[in-house]
């Protein structure tokens, strides 16, 4: 069995209109929610045991405040092809994850992530910022990934945490 866990990035600030996409930090709410969002993945499981990340600043604190938070003990791999990538690059991706690992964590972007959930699971649930699904599937190499064969184990949402705390 594979475990694919897709984070969207925290909230976004867009204080600076003049800063390119790529460059946008976190906002206060995505710096609150990070670390929430993490703290919950600790209790709830799996935690992964391999991380790909989108490069884009947004998309690095955001990890990095996961991390921290779950008490992680990994470092993400940053690739560029994550960002602005389309669920067809997405799945591409997830198809060529290493054999090794059983629970592989990709943090990114929209529109993509919420189409490759829905893709992956055929349930099209909206993907909020700080937004993180759990997608099993029953298949023992990543490159057996298909379109509507991974089951939505579950869906947390920043708001969905009492007191930033597991629901």
């Amino acid at each position: 069995m594979k475990t694919l866990l897709l984070l969207r990035h925290a909230k976004s600030s867009r204080d600076d209109p003049g800063l390119p996409d790529f460059d946008r930090p976190l906002a206060p709410r995505g710096r609150q929610d990070a670390p929430n969002i993490g703290k919950a993945l600790k209790k709830r499981k799996p935690l992964p045991d391999l991380i790909m990340a989108s490069p884009a600043v947004r998309a690095r604190e955001t990890i990095e405040a996961v991390i921290q938070a779950a008490k992680l003990d990994i470092q993400p791999q940053f690739d560029e092809s994550i960002y602005g990538a389309s669920s067809d690059e997405l799945l591409s991706l997830v198809r060529r994850l290493p054999k090794i690992s059983s629970c592989a964590l990709l943090v990114g972007h929209n529109p993509g992530f919420e189409e490759l959930l829905g893709r992956l699971t055929g349930a099209y649930e909206p993907m909020p910022t700080a937004g993180l699904a759990c997608i099993t599937f029953q298949v023992d190499q990543w490159k057996d990934v298909q379109d509507k064969a991974g089951k939505l184990a579950w869906l947390l949402a920043p708001k969905q945490l009492d007191d930033k705390s597991d629901p």
